[in-house]
């Protein structure tokens, strides 16, 4: 009996340590900006967001697939307060696509992965001064084989141009995130 309440023990503090929070005193500033990397084992651990393809401007087709990941909790908090909780990570994979006829007509597919954007949820704004990390987020980019190292200088001139026609739901483009909305 000892054993299984120490079991459970320990798998509520990982559940709660893998849950967001909207407490934003209870995020340290260190654990808060180490989460801005590619997180290990994202696909196996994190929540399915939803799929984005920028059309081709010179044919048929993708140009690039995007695949959202959220961590975990992520859905269930967003859903009940509308807002991303303190602490949320987001990762957009980014991939070439393949291009091919086939019976269903023109379709495009993932097929080399590029890198990764990461944000990072900072509600408090916690790092003022970090060009990474403003307007909420902590943001940067990974290029594909070095999910750790970001060649992101400057959040302002590198990711907000294209978060800016997102502003108003807090620089995400949350249309394309059915699990947001419970669909």
């Amino acid at each position: 009996m000892i054993f299984a309440a120490a079991s459970f023990a320990v798998l509520v503090m990982v559940a709660a340590a893998q849950t967001p929070t909207s407490d934003t005193a209870s995020v340290p500033n260190d654990s808060l900006k180490a989460k801005l990397r590619v997180p290990e084992h994202y696909r196996a651990t994190y929540q399915y967001l939803g799929n984005w393809a920028p059309a081709k401007d010179d044919g048929p087709g993708s140009d690039e697939f995007h695949t959202v990941y959220a961590s975990p909790g992520t859905i269930e908090a967003y859903r009940k307060t509308g807002e991303f909780a303190d602490g949320t990570v987001l990762v957009k994979e980014v991939f070439e696509t393949a291009t091919n006829v086939m019976t269903t007509g023109t379709v495009s597919r993932a097929d080399r992965l590029i890198g990764w954007f990461v944000m990072v949820k900072d509600s408090a704004n916690r790092y003022p001064n970090d060009p990474l990390w403003g307007e909420g987020w902590g943001w940067a980019w990974y290029n594909v084989g070095d999910p750790v190292n970001t060649p992101t200088k400057d959040f302002r001139a590198e990711c907000l141009p294209c978060h800016q026609p997102a502003r108003s739901t807090d620089w995400t483009f949350i249309e394309g995130y059915p699990a947001l909305r419970g669909d």
